[in-house]
């Protein structure tokens, strides 16, 4: 399939041919849905906990004698029952995440692609280079493509200046293609890829 090939300033810079087998997928939700579920499983920070009653911090000294209250046996003001005491099997710190196979993750990719593309939603750019990092530059170019949520994807490297020209615009995130992920794709309104982008992803995919 061929897509138009634009600059920053909106003009044509040619064509470019984009493979069926990444970018003509028919988009199967189910997929997209597992490997989004897997992206943000990895990244939950899993760090919730709670005091058992070995870490509360009252006295572990006989609350009152055993026999002759005519109350439950008791052995200390830590046990569960108690007000402030240790919480029986509460959460720990612990990773949520969980497996999910290679060749599946590469095929989530493919689907996002397919969809963003499919959606008319996918943007090819020439070049993500700029001379000097001028945010005030990029901010005017992206205000005048009309682009608001907008991810784009560069090759192997992102160029330094573009990236720091970029980082302080609000809604506009830039990623070498090695960090192209389902979840950042699909949570964005428009998807730019360079030309080196779309070449390293065709490549990573294959």
């Amino acid at each position: 399939m061929k897509l138009d090939v634009i600059k920053l300033d909106g003009a044509k810079a040619g064509t470019v041919d984009l493979g069926d087998e990444i970018f003509g997928l028919e988009p199967r939700t189910d997929i997209l849905h597992r490997v989004v579920r897997w992206q943000r499983a990895r990244a939950q920070a899993g760090t919730h906990k709670v005091k058992t009653r070995s870490e509360t911090s009252y006295s572990t000294k006989k609350i009152y004698r055993q026999k002759g209250t005519g109350g439950a046996r008791h052995g200390d003001r830590n046990a569960p029952i108690f007000r402030k005491g240790g919480v029986y099997k509460g959460p720990t710190p612990r990773s949520h995440a969980h497996d999910l196979p290679k060749k599946f993750r590469k095929l989530g990719l493919k689907h996002a692609l397919s969809a963003k593309l499919k959606a008319g939603e996918l943007i090819v750019l020439e070049t993500a280079d700029m001379a000097a990092p001028k945010t005030s530059e990029l901010a005017k170019s992206v205000k005048n493509l009309g682009w608001k949520r907008v991810l784009i994807i560069d090759g192997a490297e992102v160029n330094e200046n573009f990236a720091m020209a970029a980082r302080n615009i609000e809604g506009l995130d830039v990623l070498p293609s090695m960090g192209a992920n389902v979840y950042d794709i699909l949570r964005r309104d428009t998807l730019v890829l360079t030309k080196a982008g779309v070449e390293a992803l065709e490549a990573r995919l294959k």
